[in-house]
């Protein structure tokens, strides 16, 4: 009976050791590696989709910039809006986001009647040298710029009568802006924000002119649907998919921060197929609005930093003959174990019998 006892009971180890090796053997590891990033001239796609329920398309510019002095203004390559209506829901298919395609149609609508618009339009006193002409609405809101003007009120600008950003502006008052596309920045430090107005460099300054909307309070509330760095690999996680900020406050007017430390890393999988990528940790940070004077640009900004140390991920699989291996010496060893435990309790019993017979025991 013992014998039987410790047979069902080595059996039963057996099939859980055998069910734990072939877990082991059917689930895929990975094994990281840590090293210096030695890559140099390289590129970085950023993946984003972003909903700003409380700001318009039209109110909405997206630039990057970076410590090697690029800058990028209004990007629309790639870039993707989609109206949103005050509930939520779209109030037009998703259009791609042209900013020159915007400028070339004001310009063309500018000198299509040449009863109407003037050989040499003014430029309300921010000429540079006399002669200087401004024959379309953006054209005298550069020359504003360039002087250092606020151009808060375009009633009285000829050029802006039928300006279509103008126009833009004021017919999406009051709706929300869903955001996605891809951009591609230099491998070093820098950021790209979410800002309104349309943006420009002024001498080291890179400024948004704000003045188009007035005393509208402009409220950044925002969810953050994806943020990558490169293709997902899989098990990836970023930490800011599906993150929301400014719901809490009746209206979220400042700078929405956000701290990105970004993580070069590499990908192996079973098949030997490498893909470059990156992960990254982020910290976050809100500045309220201040008064009127030099008050805080809102938006939403990301702040992108690059680690110098490179993580490697490759996956591997136990081979069939380490998983054959396993087995035998799983089955060896119970066996083994099992008949020292029934040699031990056959001799035991059978000594105290013996002793029983010989009356040792009564």
């Amino acid at each position: 009976m013992s014998g039987g006892v410790i047979t069902i009971v080595a059996s039963v180890v057996m099939v859980l050791l055998f069910l734990s090796e072939l877990r082991l053997y059917l689930t895929t590891q990975s094994v990281h590696e840590l090293s210096v990033d030695v890559g140099r001239g390289e590129k970085i796609q950023i993946h984003f989709d972003v909903t700003f329920p409380k700001v318009p398309c039209a109110w909405l510019s997206l630039d990057a910039m970076d410590i090697s002095g690029e800058l990028h203004l209004d990007l629309d390559h790639d870039v993707y809006k989609q109206r949103l209506s005050p509930s939520g829901s779209p109030v037009k298919e998703a259009e791609k986001h042209n900013v020159e395609e915007t400028k070339k149609k004001a310009m063309a609508e500018a000198t299509a009647d040449n009863s109407t618009a003037p050989v040499c339009g003014s430029c309300y006193g921010a000429e540079e040298k006399q002669g200087d002409c401004c024959n379309t609405c953006d054209e005298v809101r550069a020359a504003y710029r360039r002087k250092g003007w606020a151009l808060a009120n375009v009633d009285h600008i000829e050029q802006c009568a039928h300006d279509a950003y103008t126009e833009s502006i004021k017919e999406q008052t009051g709706e929300g802006c869903h955001m996605w596309g891809m951009l591609e920045v230099n491998k070093v430090a820098g950021n790209f924000h979410f800002a309104p107005g349309r943006s420009y460099q002024q001498g080291s300054m890179h400024v948004h002119d704000i003045a188009p909307f007035g005393d509208a309070v402009i409220d950044f509330r925002h969810t953050v649907h994806k943020l990558s760095f490169g293709q997902p690999y899989p098990g990836m996680k970023n930490p800011l998919d599906g993150a929301k900020a400014g719901y809490t406050a009746a209206a979220a007017t400042g700078m929405f921060q956000y701290f990105l430390k970004v993580v070069p890393t590499s990908y192996t999988s079973l098949s030997n197929r490498t893909l470059a990528t990156n992960q990254f940790s982020v910290t976050e940070n809100f500045r309220e609005a201040q008064g009127a004077a030099g008050k805080t640009l809102p938006g939403v900004f990301f702040f992108y930093d690059l680690s110098p140390i490179k993580v490697k991920i490759v996956e591997h699989a136990s081979s069939f003959l380490s998983f054959l291996t396993s087995v035998c010496a799983i089955v060896g060893g119970v066996f083994t174990v099992s008949g020292i435990v029934d040699a031990f309790v056959y001799t035991s019993t059978k000594l105290i019998k013996k002793k029983m017979e010989l009356g040792k025991f009564s």
